[in-house]
């Protein structure tokens, strides 16, 4: 589980606006952080089976956020793309 802290940091780094926080770059940013910590977790805990699930629910829900991101603006899905290092 991420902090308040650190999700403040993520959404003040990738919002749009002053207000905004559900905007699909920082809805994607969160789920990444979300992903890599739990990613860390499965190394350790090989046999959780149930926290499996949930990421692979994760990365689904992450996919289907830059899925419409590229429909409606290709160079957002670019730029998210870019600064958080998914596409290699």
């Amino acid at each position: 589980m991420i902090s308040k802290e650190l999700k403040s940091q993520i959404i003040d780094k990738y919002k749009r606006d002053e207000k905004d926080t559900g905007s699909p770059e920082v809805q994607i940013a969160i789920l990444t952080e979300r992903i890599n910590e739990l990613t860390e977790h499965l190394k350790v805990h090989k046999k959780d089976n149930h926290s499996r699930r949930g990421l692979l629910k994760m990365v689904g829900k992450r996919r289907n956020l830059l899925n419409y991101l590229a429909k409606k603006d290709i160079n957002r899905y670019r730029e998210i793309v870019a600064n958080l290092g998914l596409r290699k």
